[in-house]
């Protein structure tokens, strides 16, 4: 929840960090039905498939979920999360702070060409990344894929969780899926979760993010909206981008958590 108006904010330290990141998991349970379902069938597949000391890169992090959740869950993981937006990133640094030394933020423009020479060569086993890639155009998404899938070993694996709506060939359920979206976001929001734009504004709140207000904006100026592209596309993507095998493992209506092997 939100503290009330007039609540003294202080410095962004660890704890006012992890309190943003607990609101940013609240705010999207409220965009995506079912938020820790999908979240735990990432968890599986690294689980049974990657190695225990595993390197996670974290692809357009956010304020760290992703990486809150594997570092918590494998004690010898390490995590390299990755994002633009600069008040996320500061989120982050804050948020995953608690698992130093296994745990590194970097600025990085998926957008741009080389972004993975930030990583400095690092060797990953595993990619994941949560409602974020909906945000690059059809090119940009292959790029990225072929991108990661060169920086993957053999074997190593992405998953991508995101909604990749119903088209104009399944209007049923299409329909269904925007019914049911509404439905969540009212009952959500009406337990005291936040908008995606109210999360900013209270992460503005703290002086430190506040002064990243005009740069975030900058830096997406000339980023509008992007069409989401379909599932089909993903996985038609993914095996031009170089992996072996691709396919779901988590779906709820057009939710999906979409596989890929090296």
């Amino acid at each position: 929840m939100t503290p009330p108006d007039g609540t003294d904010v202080g410095a962004l330290d660890q704890a006012a960090a992890r309190r943003l990141l607990t609101l940013w998991n609240d705010q999207q349970s409220a965009y995506v039905a079912h938020h820790d379902l999908r979240f735990e069938a990432m968890l599986d597949v690294v689980r049974l498939h990657s190695p225990e000391d595993l390197t996670l890169l974290d692809l357009a992090c956010g304020p760290g979920a992703i990486s809150d959740r594997v570092l918590a869950e494998f004690p010898r993981a390490t995590a390299v999360a990755v994002d633009y937006d600069p008040i996320l990133l500061r989120v982050a640094r804050g948020a995953l702070e608690r698992y130093e030394p296994r745990a590194e933020v970097h600025d990085v423009d998926l957008v741009a060409d080389g972004w993975e020479k930030a990583l400095a060569g690092r060797s990953v086993d595993a990619v994941l990344t949560s409602t974020a890639l909906h945000w690059l155009a059809p090119e940009q998404l292959l790029r990225v894929y072929t991108t990661v899938a060169r920086m993957l070993p053999l074997g190593g694996v992405l998953l991508n969780a995101d909604h990749l709506r119903y088209d104009e060939s399944t209007p049923t359920l299409r329909d269904i899926a925007r019914r049911h979206d509404a439905q969540v976001q009212q009952e959500t929001f009406a337990a005291g979760a936040l908008t995606y734009s109210a999360w900013y504004a209270e992460a503005a709140r703290h002086p430190e993010l506040a002064e990243l207000v005009v740069q975030r904006e900058q830096r997406f100026a000339d980023r509008p909206p992007q069409a989401l592209a379909s599932l089909d596309f993903h996985l038609a993507a993914l095996r031009t981008a170089g992996f072996a095998e691709v396919g779901t493992v988590w779906q709820y209506l057009d939710d999906y958590v979409v596989f890929a092997r090296r």
